[in-house]
C-alpha cells in the first residue's frame, strides 16, 4: 500500500485497527477522485491526484490548505456587487462606432471583455510608454506632488529606499499633509518578504496616509483563504485624471535582494502613463480592491465623469480588463487567447514567466502552424528556480511548432509584460503568461488598439531583441538530462493550482 502508515510497524496492531486504516485509506482515495476534478483543469486535477496518491502525508494537507483557488465568500460577494454596479452604470454606452475602422473581430473581443467584467472600450486616451526604470518613479513623484483631491496607489511589492520608492512615499506623505486624500494598498505577502518591511510599516504608521494590506496573512483569524491568492496589480491614479500601470513594483531595480546586488541583477520594466477614459477604469479597479479590503465604497468620492468619457474622441482606443479569483472566468487568459487566434501576420509575446495551460499553448502553436510569425521573448534565467524549469519544459513544443524563442541575457530579469498582435493591437499590464496569473493573482491588463502605440512598443521590443539571443530546437534538445528532468518535475508542480 502507498499510504504512509503502511510498512511502519502497524502490522502488529489488532486486525480491527488495520481494517479501519485500510477503509480510511481506500475511502480517502475514492473521495478525492470525485472531489478534486470539480471545476479544475484536467492537468491540475491529475497533478493533485498523483501527489495525493503517492505522497498523501504531504499532498493531502497541502491540498486542504491551498487547493481552493477562490477568494473568501465575503470578498467574492463584494467583487460581484462591484461588477454588477459597473455593468449597470455603463449599460447605456454604445461605443461600437468607435471601432468602425477596426477589424470586426476586435469589436467581439471588446464585447467579450466587457461581459466578463471589464469596462467599455473607449477612444480619447493619451498613452505614453515609459521603459526607463527611474522615469516611472519620477512621473509618480511629479503627479502626486500635483494632486489636488486624491491619490490612489496599489502595488504588489513595496520597498523603501532613498532613490526610487522612497521619493514616491515622500510625495505621498507631502500630499496627505496638505489635505489630499491618499489611499495606499500593498499586497501583504508580496511586500512582507522585502528586506526592511518592518521599517516601512513604521513609516506608514507615522504618516497621514490611509493604508491597508491587501489579502493579509492572518492564519489564526476566522476569515481564512489560501495564502497564495495575491493582488499582483500595479496602479497609480491621481485626481481621476492621470494614471500609471504596467509591470513595475514600487521598489528599486534590484528588488532589495542582497543576491541581486551581488550578481548585478536588475529588473527591466515597461509601464504606461495615461489620461482619458481608461483612467476611470483603473480608478474603479482600485476602488474595487479598496472596497474588498475595507468595506468602504468609494463610488461617490471618485472623480468619474462617464458622460465626458463617452464623449471623448481622438487618441487611442483602450479597454481596462481586470482579472483574478474574484471573477467567475479567467478574464486575462480569455483575452490573450482571443487575440492570439486573431493574429494573421505577426504575434509578439514578452513575458518573464511563461507557464501556459493547454488552451494558451494550443493558441500560440496554432498561430505558428498557420504561418503567423510568432516571437516569444523571455529571460534567459528567471528569478525563480521552479518557474524557470517549469517554463523551460514548454520550449521544445513551442520550437517544434515554429515559434521563435529569444532569451534576454542574464543576470537581468526582463519583467516587462506585453503582447503585440499584427500591427494595430497590443496588451500591456501586470499579468504574466502563467497559470498563477490566470487563476490565483488579481491582475489588470490594458488592451490598446492604436497603430502608433503599437509602433512605439515595437521600438522598445527591438531594443530588447538587440541584446537577446535566439534559442534553436536542436540546441535545446541537447540540454543535459538533469535539466530536462527538473523541467519535467516542475512542470508537474506548476499545475498544482
Amino acid at each position: 500500500m502507498l499510504w504512509p502508515l503502511s510498512g511502519l510497524g502497524i502490522e502488529g496492531l489488532p486486525e480491527w485497527i488495520l481494517l479501519i486504516i485500510l477503509v480510511l485509506e481506500v475511502g480517502v482515495r475514492l473521495a478525492v477522485l470525485g472531489i478534486i476534478p470539480d471545476n479544475r483543469r484536467p492537468n491540475t486535477a491529475m497533478a493533485w491526484l498523483l501527489a495525493i496518491f503517492f505522497i498523501p502525508i504531504v499532498a493531502l494537507p497541502l491540498f486542504l490548505l491551498i487547493g481552493r483557488n477562490k477568494l473568501s465568500a465575503r470578498r467574492q460577494e463584494r467583487q460581484r456587487s462591484i461588477n454588477e454596479s459597473l455593468l449597470e452604470a455603463t449599460s447605456h454606452m454604445d461605443l461600437s462606432d468607435q471601432l468602425r475602422d477596426k477589424d470586426e473581430q476586435l469589436g467581439a473581443t471588446a464585447a467579450l471583455n466587457r461581459k466578463l467584467g471589464a469596462f467599455p472600450i473607449q477612444e480619447g486616451n493619451r498613452i505614453e510608454l515609459i521603459s526607463d526604470y527611474k522615469k516611472s518613479f519620477e512621473w509618480m513623484v511629479e503627479a502626486i506632488d500635483g494632486a489636488e483631491d486624491y491619490v490612489h496607489v496599489l502595488f504588489y511589492i513595496v520597498g523603501d529606499d532613498s532613490e526610487y520608492a522612497g521619493p514616491v512615499l515622500d510625495a505621498m506623505e507631502r500630499a496627505a499633509e496638505r489635505g489630499v486624500q491618499v489611499r495606499f494598498l500593498y499586497d501583504h505577502l508580496g511586500t512582507m518578504r522585502v528586506k526592511g518591511y518592518h521599517r516601512l510599516k513604521r513609516r506608514l504608521k507615522r504618516s497621514s496616509i490611509e493604508w491597508h494590506r491587501v489579502l493579509p496573512v492572518r492564519p489564526l483569524r476566522r476569515r481564512f483563504s489560501r495564502l497564495d491568492l495575491r493582488n499582483h496589480r500595479k496602479i497609480v491614479v491621481v485626481d481621476g485624471e492621470k494614471a500609471l500601470t504596467g509591470s513595475t513594483n514600487l521598489i528599486e531595480p534590484h528588488y532589495q535582494r542582497p543576491s541581486a546586488f551581488r550578481m548585478g541583477r536588475r529588473w527591466v520594466e515597461l509601464n504606461v502613463v495615461l489620461a482619458g477614459p481608461a483612467v476611470t477604469g483603473l480608478d474603479i479597479v482600485f476602488a474595487s480592491d479598496w472596497y474588498a479590503e475595507t468595506g468602504e465604497n468609494l463610488g461617490e468620492e471618485l472623480l468619474v465623469d462617464t458622460e465626458a468619457d463617452e464623449a471623448a474622441a481622438g487618441g487611442a482606443l483602450a479597454q481596462v480588463v481586470p482579472s483574478g479569483p474574484g471573477f467567475t472566468d479567467e478574464n486575462n487568459l480569455r483575452l490573450f487567447n482571443d487575440l492570439i487566434y486573431q493574429a494573421t501576420d505577426r504575434l509578439v509575446i514578452c513575458t518573464p514567466y511563461l507557464v501556459p495551460d493547454d488552451s494558451l499553448l494550443y493558441a500560440v502553436t496554432n498561430a505558428a502552424h498557420r504561418n503567423v510569425e510568432v516571437i516569444l521573448l523571455v529571460s534567459k534565467k528567471a528569478d525563480q528556480f521552479t518557474v524557470q524549469h517549469a517554463q523551460q519544459s514548454y520550449y521544445e513544443a513551442l520550437l517544434a511548432a515554429g515559434v521563435r524563442i529569444f532569451r534576454y541575457p542574464d543576470p537581468d530579469v526582463l519583467h516587462a509584460k506585453f503582447m503585440i498582435i499584427d500591427d494595430d493591437v497590443m496588451v500591456i499590464g501586470s499579468s504574466n503568461m502563467d497559470m498563477r496569473s490566470f487563476s490565483l493573482n488579481l491582475e489588470v491588463t490594458l488592451m490598446v488598439a492604436d497603430e502608433q502605440k503599437v509602433l512605439e512598443v515595437e521600438e522598445v521590443f527591438a531594443g530588447y531583441m538587440a541584446i537577446s539571443t535566439e534559442l534553436h530546437l536542436e540546441e535545446w534538445r541537447q540540454r543535459p538530462w538533469h535539466v530536462r528532468y527538473l523541467d519535467n518535475v516542475f512542470r508537474l508542480t506548476a499545475a498544482l493550482q
